[in-house]
């Protein structure tokens, strides 16, 4: 991803995470057009960023229009996007790798010429991992042989869990520790908390740090990954999170709402 856009100084930019943020499955937070129309008011540039690589830009920007809420399929950017752009500084073009994950992820590894494998029939120069509702014993195993011959390992994202209706269900992270555990081999997480997808995002903005603000649900991703681009940061109550949660954490935001309503409000004040 990238981008022309020449750099906006004094542009305050906003990047958005999704789950827990702005959805929570397929259902929409309270507030949630409000942001976009008074973000469209007052003429802050934003993306949406998220830590999900099970999606890709365009079933997010269907789910969004189900709410009344469109927005271009640019303005979304995914860890499964991001591991794509990164494999392709670090890997050869062409190059065998075994992916636990869903279609989006895989997508975004052909769409940049990697070749995708489905066992141990040959080697893999990496292992990339994301979210996989439908992950199995075989996956598990073919992708811990291939560590332990000496893939490299990547993981778009280190969530334990992710917010739906039902609850916090598994994500990536639970993937990704039961890989560690069979082969001893930490994973290189590309999505947040690493600045990556911020950088990514802020890049496309035209924003400098100092004059971006990061707003999630997670203390860890969200607000730590945003500290750590130099991003101002805000967290939403309305996810993982909540207040109490920021001295058992040693997170400290910039800011703490409640709701998509309050973060309006803030935004609109200015910061």
């Amino acid at each position: 991803m990238t981008s022309t856009k020449p750099t906006q100084i004094n542009q305050l930019g906003v990047i958005l995470d999704m789950d827990g943020t702005l959805m929570k499955g397929n259902q929409p937070l309270p507030g949630l057009r409000e942001l976009f129309i008074s973000l469209k008011n007052i003429n802050k540039p934003y993306r949406i960023v998220t830590n999900n690589a099970t999606h890709s830009p365009l079933d997010y920007q269907q789910k969004l229009a189900q709410c009344g809420v469109k927005v271009p399929t640019h303005t979304i950017l995914t860890s499964a996007i991001a591991t794509a752009t990164t494999l392709q500084n670090q890997l050869q073009k062409g190059s065998a790798i075994y992916v636990i994950g869903q279609p989006a992820l895989v997508s975004a590894l052909t769409e940049v010429g990697f070749t995708i494998l489905k066992g141990v029939n040959r080697g893999a120069s990496a292992v990339v991992v994301g979210g996989d509702p439908s992950l199995t014993y075989d996956k598990l195993k073919f992708a811990t042989l291939h560590i332990q011959r000496g893939s490299h390992f990547f993981g778009t994202n280190p969530d334990l869990v992710y917010p739906t209706e039902e609850g916090l269900v598994p994500e990536c992270g639970t993937t990704l520790a039961a890989l560690e555990a069979a082969t001893g081999v930490s994973p290189i997480i590309i999505g947040k908390p690493s600045p990556i997808l911020f950088e990514l995002a802020m890049a496309d903005l035209g924003t400098i740090a100092k004059n971006t603000v990061v707003v999630g649900d997670r203390l860890e991703t969200d607000i730590l990954g945003g500290q750590r681009a130099g991003c101002k940061t805000i967290l939403i109550t309305t996810g993982v999170d909540r207040a109490s949660s920021i001295q058992h954490k040693s997170i400290q935001p910039d800011h703490i709402v409640q709701d998509l309503t309050e973060l309006t409000n803030l935004l609109h004040n200015g910061l």
